[in-house]
């Protein structure tokens, strides 16, 4: 299977293209699906440069073709597109827009000239093998004709609504969540025939991996959908019903959700007859780096029960022995790759956005669109490669920001075979493992594996990794690791490297100078308070002087970006931050840097989650920076300061999550407690922090779940034990139903991606737990 898309088929595909070019000119035609095959492998074989931190690499063997097709079309997309998603820069993201669109409407001509050409009861789609039936197929056994094709535009309207979502314009912004909505039908049509043929297969009692005639793929509903498509790309702007949230979202591909001895209500009668469909072991699934790794194996204290999750993670969905087809893997691995980011990215849109899933008609699906990645990973192909990227950006970046998870005991006693929950350290770990073979020259890897150390509050070693960490050939990337390493150096106070490291990040990257500047502003007003604490005038002169020049950089470069039509939320709070400062100068009569109240970095401490990544010496010292003591201002203003309701707001919540980190719920619940019934106009304008108020209500709800998580809080009684788990989660739920219906507010949309992972796993463990 890997030689149709890695190592010495790059150049067997040139060959092979050479020579169909010049039978085309000859008496003897070459076989137009032996051309397509070609094509696709010599594209993929490309494409899985990117992945390798080799864009321009890819992209020179991608234009290199003169004929080049819809396949080669998408590689130059994925591209570009990874390119403008890694640096967030205007004018790559306005080539990248302009390259999709071509490919996008390539591969729609190609897929209706499949249709028609099958259609026509000679066409080449319709070759299933020899004349008597024997012999490997040449074309699809699973997907109806052009399938291939449908796919290439599904990615390339995904992509393009990604970007589109990202564009300054608040009208391209709603253009691209109707690109969603079309990209939804077309994989949702591809996974829907799959499951159709397999169940067929199934039924009549073949073998999934054969490559025997049956019953050609039908096209009946391919067809349907794509007619419905093809008229909605007439449409521009329609009003979506009121009642669009509750209507019934089209059914989704769900083989892969087998439930063996389930320990939750029993799935759709389609879950259960695809889940039955892996008529062999999936022990070959997988390369072996992925059964475990050396890492994993010293972390855990049973390897008899990660060597049967990590085997029940291969059986999540069919086999990968059931694709032998070149375009067979191309479209399941796409498809599962495609969709699943589309059911995540959706699954995680706070609820302060929710009435934008109006206008695309469906909701996400966290736990079917991570099960459809990991099945895209089964394939060492580019597709794979991308699902891997995405699902450990999505556990080691997205859901490192979460407090509110199922604990490890509860995943180990309650999750069905092969569900995945929460953060899966050793699939990760197997997955990080085998994506460096893979791709040893990514930068990526060695970003994601900094990662990893940090969520297992290794700081220090995390920092270590990133310094160490040569330049990439994308400059993205490099950017990236810099960013990496900077909030890092955050987290472990490391006020030198965090500085040094952004201002790396304005060298390389134009994603938000304004914060960049904010960022090297907190460091340095940290390095001036420490030198004015160790009595060096040298020293906090020189530290006071860049700290309030980097904080008067921030107003002059805020604006550049902008998220649907809106300036994005960290420059309104850096900018709010910076006036505050001002305004409070001016009004005590004292300097810019002896202004500032609460420390900023551990503020951004805060709002990074950097607590979670904290070791117990780093608790102790990161409460010491949020000491009032701190303050360079005289003793009467810091009293005037401590009465400021959103500035000692600030101090109770970066106080609060780190005791509950600490293990201190009371403390932490004490510290918040007092800002509960506070009156919200006093948290309203122009320069206060009016995120402080949600966050002390996120702060009791966080609290709350660590409780009913810990053993340590639970009454010895079993059943008493039991109900105060209930009544713990019941709490939780209550803060977190607030928070969701609270008014608008600067950070609401970073808050709303805690609490909407918040509110899922709460949902599933009183599922699992049966807790009305």
């Amino acid at each position: 299977m890997r030689s149709w898309f890695k190592g010495s088929g790059a150049a067997n595909a040139s060959k092979l293209s050479l020579s169909s070019s010049k039978n085309a000119s000859s008496t003897q035609v070459a076989d137009p699906r032996d051309v397509e095959a070609a094509d696709l492998q010599d594209a993929m074989d490309a494409a899985a440069r990117i992945v390798n931190d080799d864009i321009d690499g890819a992209e020179a063997q991608l234009k290199a073709r003169k004929d080049s097709s819809s396949f080669h079309q998408l590689g130059l997309g994925i591209a570009i597109f990874m390119r403008s998603i890694l640096g967030f820069e205007k004018e790559i993201m306005l080539e990248a827009s302009n390259r999709l669109a071509e490919c996008e409407s390539r591969a729609w001509a190609d897929m209706k000239k499949a249709q028609k050409q099958a259609e026509g009861g000679g066409g080449w789609f319709r070759g299933a093998g020899t004349a008597n039936g024997q012999g490997p197929a040449k074309s699809s056994q699973i997907y109806p004709p052009g399938s291939e094709y449908q796919l290439v535009n599904a990615e390339a309207q995904l992509m393009g609504a990604i970007i589109s979502v990202m564009h300054e314009s608040l009208t391209e912004g709603i253009k691209g969540f109707y690109k969603l909505r079309k990209a939804f039908v077309a994989l949702d049509a591809i996974m829907e025939a799959e499951s159709r043929v397999l169940a067929e297969r199934k039924a009549n009692g073949v073998a999934q991996g054969s490559s025997s005639s049956t019953s050609a793929p039908k096209k009946d509903t391919i067809d349907e959908d794509q007619k419905n498509n093809e008229s909605d790309s007439d449409l521009e702007f329609v009003d979506a019903p009121e009642d669009a949230e509750k209507s019934q979202a089209p059914a989704v591909y769900t083989g892969h959700l087998k439930r063996v001895n389930s320990k939750s209500a029993p799935g759709s009668v389609l879950e259960k007859e695809m889940g039955d469909l892996a008529l062999e072991p999936a022990t070959t699934s997988l390369p072996t780096s992925r059964q475990g790794s050396p890492d994993s194996q010293n972390r855990t204290g049973s390897p008899q029960r990660r060597a049967v999750r990590q085997t029940l993670l291969d059986q999540a969905g069919p086999d990968s022995s059931t694709f032998t087809h070149p375009v067979d893997i191309f479209v399941h691995s796409g498809a599962n790759m495609c969709f699943g980011i589309l059911l995540l990215i959706i699954s995680m849109v706070p609820p302060a956005f929710s009435k934008l899933l109006y206008i695309i008609g469906f909701k996400g699906d966290r736990e079917r669109g991570v099960q459809m990645l990991w099945q895209s990973t089964k394939f060492d192909n580019v597709n794979g490669g991308v699902a891997g990227l995405m699902l450990l950006g999505y556990y080691n970046g997205i859901l490192a920001f979460a407090d509110i998870l199922p604990s490890d005991k509860d995943v180990e006693e309650l999750a069905d075979d092969g569900e995945i929950i929460g953060y899966p350290k050793e699939q990760c770990s197997a997955l990080l493992q085998n994506m460096r073979a893979q791709y040893p020259e990514s930068g990526m890897w060695k970003v994601e594996e900094a990662r990893n150390l940090a969520n297992a509050q290794r700081v220090p070693e995390a920092v270590a990794l990133l310094k160490a960490n040569k330049d990439s050939k994308m400059r993205q990337v490099t950017a990236l690791s810099s960013f990496e390493l900077s909030t890092n150096a955050l987290f472990s106070m490391d006020w030198v490297t965090m500085r040094d490291g952004f201002l790396r990040c304005i060298e390389l990257n134009d994603w938000s100078h304004s914060l960049y500047y904010f960022f090297i502003g907190a460091a340095e007003l940290e390095l001036y308070r420490d030198a004015v604490h160790a009595g060096d005038a040298t020293e906090a002169k020189k530290h006071k002087k860049a700290a309030e020049e980097y904080f008067r950089k921030v107003p002059a470069s805020a604006g550049r970006k902008k998220f649907l039509a809106r300036q994005m939320p960290f420059e309104v709070f850096a900018l709010r931050k910076v006036q505050k400062w001002e305004d409070r100068a001016k009004e005590y009569g004292i300097d810019l840097a002896d202004a500032v109240g609460i420390s900023p970095a551990e503020e951004m401490t805060y709002l990074w989650s950097g607590s979670k990544r904290m070791s117990n010496d780093m608790f102790e010292k990161a409460l010491a920076y949020l000491s009032w003591d701190r303050c360079t201002a005289s003793k009467e203003n810091v009293e005037k300061m401590k009465a400021i309701p959103d500035e000692a707001a600030i101090k109770a919540v970066a106080e609060s999550v780190i005791f509950s980190n600490m293990g201190r719920y009371d403390d932490a619940r004490d510290r918040v407690k007092p800002y509960l019934d506070q009156d919200r106009t006093l948290f309203k304008g122009t320069t206060r922090d009016d995120y402080t108020l949600p966050c002390a209500h996120y702060e009791m709800a966080a609290v709350a779940w660590k409780e009913a998580c810990d053993p340590k809080c639970w009454p010895a009684d079993a059943k008493e034990a039991d109900e105060y788990r209930r009544k713990k989660v019941t709490e939780s739920q209550e803060y977190l139903d607030h928070v969701k219906t609270w008014e608008s507010f600067v950070l609401d949309a970073r808050i709303g991606m805690r609490v909407q992972t918040g509110a899922d796993s709460i949902a599933w463990l009183k599922k699992k737990k049966n807790w009305a």
